[in-house]
């Protein structure tokens, strides 16, 4: 969005019926406008999900790959990051391997670092890869480890190879963003050993989005933005800001998955990224909706803006 504004907790159908009415068309475009001309030669991050990449709707990587070459198309420098935990996942399974979490984070043996190299690199990437590329020669993928993009450091604890970034070299994204590409990044990095990691890709894509000065960092995923209660669907959040993200990871409204979610969005804000945005990926278009048009479909973020979200105090009175 262009600037904080309230927007309403129905905006995901508002929007969709908007898009199916041939009568309004022309006026969504008109609208669009404006936000095509703020975010020419802007870079957004945009980290797509496991949980949104379609294993049960295959349409849903077709409606992304044409929400992102139409922003390149549009003058936007859209950066992919992709995670794959479910995908990962159903790979163990076939293979007799029983995952293992801790904290919400997956133990990572070797044998399984193999298997998420496999599929984050080898499966997950090429399919989005390929998607993008059916409307033109665009999309190159990479991973952490290509040309150090990455540096890996292990994060603490007996996660085996699991890793946080620890450095980030943004010079092999700058050149393909140069020549009109569009990266799409695997989550997999090497230490200063060579030893590799399986890296959230949540972290990745803040870090990323951090390093870039990004316009935008935009997590698409399997709920439809922030809930002020997670169980009322009806009390969606239109706008928060970095505090208020943090209040909410403290009094466990935004917990398991969403945690490392709602802090990258708070550090990457706070790093300088304009604005940061949790979508549901599920929804045809979400990003088009969320980038182009007044209402939007999830909950944005920033760094100053006062949102809607109010968290009981100690004392028990209600403070923004």
């Amino acid at each position: 969005m262009n600037a904080p504004r309230s927007r309403p907790a129905t905006a995901v159908g508002v929007a969709a019926d908007r898009i199916a009415d041939p009568d309004q068309r022309a006026a969504l475009l008109v609208e669009a406008l404006p936000y095509i001309l703020r975010f020419l030669g802007k870079v957004v991050v945009v980290k797509y999900g496991g949980n949104a990449l379609g294993v049960s709707d295959p349409d849903a990587l077709a409606s992304f790959a044409q929400d992102v070459v139409l922003m390149r198309s549009v003058g936007m420098l859209p950066v992919v990051v992709h995670g794959g935990g479910p995908q990962i996942g159903e790979l163990m399974a076939r293979l007799g391997k029983v995952p293992e979490f801790r904290d919400g984070m997956r133990v990572t043996d070797a044998e399984t670092l193999e298997i998420a190299r496999m599929v984050l690199v080898g499966k997950v990437n090429r399919e989005i890869v390929s998607a993008m590329n059916t409307y033109g020669p665009l999309a190159v993928g990479l991973s952490g480890e290509d040309a150090n993009l990455l540096t890996a450091i292990r994060r603490p604890g007996d996660l085996g190879f699991v890793g946080d970034v620890e450095v980030v070299d943004p010079s092999i994204l700058e050149r393909l963003l140069a020549q009109g590409l569009i990266p799409v990044v695997a989550t997999v990095a090497a230490d200063s050993t060579g030893q590799a990691y399986n890296i959230n890709a949540d972290a990745v894509a803040g870090a990323i989005a951090a390093t870039l000065r990004a316009e935008k960092l935009v997590f698409l995923t399997d709920v439809e933005g922030l809930r002020a209660d997670p169980g009322d669907p009806a009390s969606l959040l239109g706008v928060v800001s970095a505090e208020e993200l943090e209040q909410m990871v403290a009094s466990g409204v935004a917990s398991a998955g969403m945690v490392p979610k709602v802090e990258a969005c708070a550090r990457a804000v706070r790093s300088g990224v304009t604005r940061a945005h949790i979508l549901d990926g599920r929804v045809p278009h979400a990003l088009l909706l969320e980038l182009f048009t007044d209402e939007g479909v999830g909950t944005m973020v920033s760094a100053e803006v006062e949102g809607t979200w109010k968290s009981p105090s100690p004392t028990g009175e209600d403070r923004a």
